[in-house]
């Protein structure tokens, strides 16, 4: 909601408004009060505080309810100024008891401590924020109602800097969520009543001096961590051998005692962890002592050992064994038990498990049928799913009615996130109505981006032969018998991005699986379906000839608000621009758009059209070889007022980014606090050095490409 509409912006009599009495149709103010405070709730705590309440009387009275103001959220408000911020504070302050400022790195650190006036505050996230530990101290020995705190620890944390007051505060903390830029057990041994502790490892290796660093921490009586009562562990590494070591020392203590009301036990690991000793103290412990309801270990713990036989659940809501060489019988014994009923489960995540839906053995070739018993046991037992990544594996259906992994899964009618490969999809076998694809050098620029293709309509519209969704295809029974779902991601299983980093960096592109061919404009428009589909990822999809079924989406999705696409059609050229031109001119609820193709051209008529999405607020392109106009870039920036991020890899020189990067900040930072400009060339040596400086906001859920499909637990932490 944009403006208010009232006639009656005075606070004088009590009449209301004319218009309310309007004949020819009801005025917003006479609605009752629940649907205009669920209406208000969708307003950003800065506007509907300072602005929308000076409105008139009513809406005066009914901005300052409880239910509004008790919880404030900042995180993504980018318009929130320290102005705002500041006022914010000093007029609802003393009523604020949950706030919520993550990610506003824009704000400085003396408006951060403005927090210390919310004095009620039970909970509070400032993840993100300007904090060193003597503004934390400062903070934290007024808030004596906190119990759950998230924050940052970066280099030049010290603990012996916070007074007594904070640790005290501290003490008292049940919920506590640490994101590590250094290492450190930050506050952790002051909070002796965690019940639940987030942590979050992004330590690089190497300072931008170059200098090493090490993992050791100074280990005393005092900095021992407190997990007696601890409920919730999860520790999520980012790449590198220090976040590797310095978990271990947080993992130290969970060895020597496991507390006895642990129930979920979480680690995200890229790559390998080795078991230590004391690793494997633990898990004997957690089998012998505990009972879980959501697990995640490291693959290389679970990989051949018989730990899932051991483990005890009991009504688990989620299980996490990405990358592992689980196996179709394991699955089934061990963690199903032979088809025990798992109706609590509401996240999957077998990203990566290539054996998972196939026979014990380990035998098996990409090219491999999977086994449908296995897939049927599963869905059978784990019928209410609300989220299930099967992604970065070849899972190929076998010939058979009612066999096909899209006919499986379509009884998963609770699902509101998906993630397959795009293999997965494809009929068992070729169609016969779909064309081969034409090979990229019968294709001949006309126009902007418009290619003559022998045999193929060179645009055909959403509703032609083509782009409409086939209902024989298996894909679009699925998605019809899902109709409430919100996530889809549809990623090649041999893709891997140009900007890795939660995985291991693979540079060399594969290419596509060959069943992937029969995947194309037909099942994309497929989507379509899914009107309440919020965000779309689709990677590595060779047989886009057009890119028709896109404008079939965003007439369809008008839900849609984050689309990412990767490599699509043709490597060698850009096939689908115009139908990505027409898909874009609707949709007007679009926040984030991420670009991941070579040979890309952002030129003043992809702006053009980009401009059409007037909500949109984060754009990244990533395009090895790829050119962009400065000139469309400033234009582009000028019409769409609520673009904040704007991040571009291309080959283009470090002369030309430098320069389109020093533009832009200079032309519209002072009117946008929370812009964040990355212009740089995407092979540039230096690029590990820009990349460090993003936002991890912005960094972690735009920038670097990754499947996001039962990534964590639902609901683990705001």
């Amino acid at each position: 909601m944009s403006r208010v509409c009232v006639e009656d912006t005075s606070y004088d009599g009590d009449a209301p408004p004319a218009a309310a009495s309007m004949a020819d149709g009801a005025h917003l103010l006479g609605f009752s009060d629940e649907i205009l405070l669920h209406i208000l709730s969708h307003i950003p705590s800065t506007d509907l505080v300072l602005n929308v309440r000076r409105t008139c009387r009513k809406l005066a009275v009914l901005c300052l309810d409880k239910s509004l103001i008790h919880t404030v959220l900042l995180q993504k408000d980018y318009e929130a100024s320290e102005d705002k911020v500041k006022q914010l504070v000093r007029e609802i302050g003393r009523e604020i008891q949950q706030l919520n400022m993550a990610g506003c790195y824009w704000l400085s650190g003396s408006t951060i401590e403005h927090v210390a006036r919310c004095r009620g505050l039970v909970k509070v996230n400032l993840s993100g924020c300007r904090l060193t530990s003597l503004r934390l101290s400062k903070m934290l020995s007024v808030l004596q109602h906190l119990r759950s705190l998230a924050i940052d620890v970066s280099p030049g944390f010290d603990a012996s800097q916070l007074s007594g007051e904070c640790k005290a505060t501290l003490s008292r903390v049940r919920e506590l969520k640490q994101t590590l830029y250094t290492p450190s057990y930050g506050v952790v041994p002051c909070c002796t009543s965690l019940e639940k502790l987030l942590l979050y490892f992004e330590i690089l290796d190497r300072t931008r001096e170059g200098a090493i660093l090490s993992g050791q921490l100074m280990v005393g009586q005092s900095n021992v961590p407190h997990y007696q009562n601890l409920r919730v562990f999860y520790a999520r590494l980012a790449p590198g051998y220090i976040n590797q070591e310095v978990v271990r020392l947080y993992l130290a203590v969970l060895s020597d005692r496991t507390p006895e009301n642990l129930h979920a036990f979480l680690i995200s690991v890229p790559g390998s962890f080795a078991e230590s000793g004391a690793t494997k103290n633990l898990l004997d412990s957690m089998a012998r002592n505990v009972v879980l309801d959501a697990l995640q270990l490291p693959k290389s713990w679970l990989n051949g050992s018989s730990l899932l036989q051991h483990m005890r659940f009991n009504n688990p809501f989620y299980f996490s064994f990405s990358r592992c060489t689980l196996s179709g019988g394991h699955l089934i014994q061990r963690v199903i038990n032979g088809g025990k009923d798992l109706r609590s489960l509401a996240s999957l995540n077998l990203s990566g498990c290539v054996h998972c839906l196939s026979p014990d053995s380990l035998l098996r070739k990409a090219e491999d049928d999977i086994d449908s018993g296995i897939l049927e046991t599963l869905v059978a037992a784990c019928c209410n799913l609300r989220h299930l990544n099967l992604s970065a594996a070849h899972h190929h259906s076998s010939e058979g009615p009612g066999r096909h992994l899209c006919q499986l899964l379509a009884r998963l009618r609770h699902l509101r996130s998906l993630s397959l490969p795009v293999c997965s999809v494809a009929d068992s076998a070729p169609r016969a109505d779909r064309a081969p694809a034409q090979p990229a050098m019968h294709a001949v620029p006309r126009g902007f981006g418009k290619k003559v293709r022998v045999g193929v309509q060179s645009c055909p519209g959403p509703f032609s032969s083509q782009a409409v969704p086939q209902p024989s295809s298996v894909f679009w029974s699925l998605l019809k018998n899902v109709p409430f779902l919100e996530r889809l991601e549809l990623i090649g299983s041999n893709f891997s991005s140009a900007m890795p980093r939660n995985e291991p960096a693979i540079r060399n592109s594969l290419p596509p699986c060959s069943r992937a061919q029969n995947v194309g404009d037909s099942e994309v428009a497929a989507i379509g379906q899914l009107a309440f589909l919020r965000h779309l990822t689709l990677a590595q999809l060779p047989s886009i000839l057009t890119g028709s079924g896109l404008v079939s989406i965003g007439l369809q999705c008008q839900q849609l608000q984050s689309l990412s696409l990767a490599n699509l059609g043709m490597m060698g050229k850009v096939v689908y621009m115009s139908a990505l031109s027409d898909m874009l001119k609707h949709c007007k609820r679009l926040k984030d758009l991420r670009l991941e193709q070579p040979y890309f051209s952002a030129n003043a008529q992809f702006f053009q059209a980009l401009s059409q999405c007037s909500a949109l607020q984060r754009l990244c392109l990533v395009s090895r070889s790829g050119t962009l106009q400065p000139e469309a870039v400033l234009a582009f920036m000028a019409r769409c007022l609520h673009v904040v991020v704007c991040h571009m890899f291309t080959g283009e020189s470090l002369t030309t980014c430098k320069s389109l990067q020093q533009s832009l900040l200079r032309s519209f930072q002072a009117e946008r606090p929370a812009l964040n400009v990355v212009i740089f060339p995407l092979l540039h040596e230096g690029l590990t050095d820009v990349i460090r400086d993003v936002p991890m906001v912005h960094l972690d859920e735009i920038t670097l490409f990754k499947s996001r499909v039962a990534e964590e637990p639902p609901n683990l932490w705001w």
